[in-house]
This record gives C-alpha cells, structure tokens and sequence, in this order.
C-alpha cells in the first residue's frame, strides 16, 4: 500500500489539496497533510483554515509526493528547502510526484521535468523548463502526475487512485461522488 503525503503551506489552493485528500482517503489510500510551516494550522489562500495532519518535521517517509497549487502557497513549497531535498530523493527513487495548478512549476525550475509531458495552471507554462507543455486536464509522464487546477482536482485525485489501485476503484469513486469520468 502506498503512503501519499499532501504538503501544505499557507496561501495553498483549498479545493486542490483537499479534493486529493479527501479522495484518495475513500479510495482507502494512507494520506497525509503535512505542514511545512513549522505549525499545523495552515491558512488556505481563500482563508480558510486547515489542521495538517503533521508538521514536516514530523512526517513518515511518503511513497508519493503530491503539491497543491494556490499562491502564495507554491512559493512557500517552492522555498522549502527540505521538501526541495526530499522531492529530489523521490525522484531519484522512481516514486510519484504530483502536482496541480502552479506547482509543478516547482517540479520544472528543479529541472525535474526535463523531456517530460506536463502541464499547469495557464500562464505558467515557462516555467516548466524543459517539459512538453500539454493542454490536458492531467498529465501523467513516467513518476510524475501534473493538473491544471481548481477545475480539474477531481479528475487529478482519480488520476492518483487509478495508479495507487486500480481504474475499478476510481470509476466506482468517482460514480459514488455523482462525477463523470
């Protein structure tokens, strides 16, 4: 079983970090939100607040990487230098790494996306140094899974169960959730 870690900084994109949440936690996915703020009450760029699960300091060694979009919230990630090290162990590692809206520009500006298919929120697209900009709702490229955003959280949190289960469990999801997909 896969252990997916969702990391949250303050000014992050609520419905993208939690959507994922929420629904690889039906699929029955070990998730986790951790705080990469020093403090587990995070507050969402609509200003909501959120109790992360664990501080970063804290966190289990994840199977998956995933990073919501929403600013300021990527800058923070993107500033984060101990995420920074462990996303590039990951990768190293072959494991997963997602994400949507404006941060997989983090995983771009680390050169991570090099030849890779990718895409983003619009108007990010240089910042995927490297990559092969897609214009599709997801995009998956060997270890990585990047979404555009607010609008395509469902089918990015699906995208994740289909690869961490199976496309049964996400299709019977995504019909218990009233989603066609």
């Amino acid at each position: 079983m896969s252990k997916v870690n969702v990391y949250l900084a303050d000014g992050f994109e609520e419905v993208e970090g939690l959507t994922v949440v929420d629904l690889l936690r039906r699929a029955g996915i070990e998730t986790d939100m951790v705080s990469i703020m020093g403090r587990k009450e995070i507050t969402g760029a609509r200003k909501i607040p959120v109790l992360a699960d664990k501080l970063f300091e804290e966190q289990d060694d994840p199977d998956v990487i995933v990073l919501p979009g929403g600013m300021p919230g990527t800058l923070h990630l993107k500033a984060h230098e101990g995420l920074a090290d462990l996303i590039r162990q990951a990768d190293k590692e072959g494991k997963l790494l997602a994400a949507i809206c404006a941060a997989p520009t983090i995983y771009g500006e680390m050169g991570l996306l090099e030849g890779k298919n990718a895409t983003c929120y619009p108007g990010m697209e240089d910042k995927l140094l490297g990559a092969n900009w897609q214009e599709q709702p997801v995009v998956v490229d060997g270890n990585f899974v990047t979404s555009r955003g607010v609008g395509t959280a469902i089918a990015f949190a699906l995208t994740l169960v289909t690869i961490l289960k199976d496309e049964e469990t996400a299709k019977s999801l995504a019909n218990s959730i009233v989603y066609k997909w």
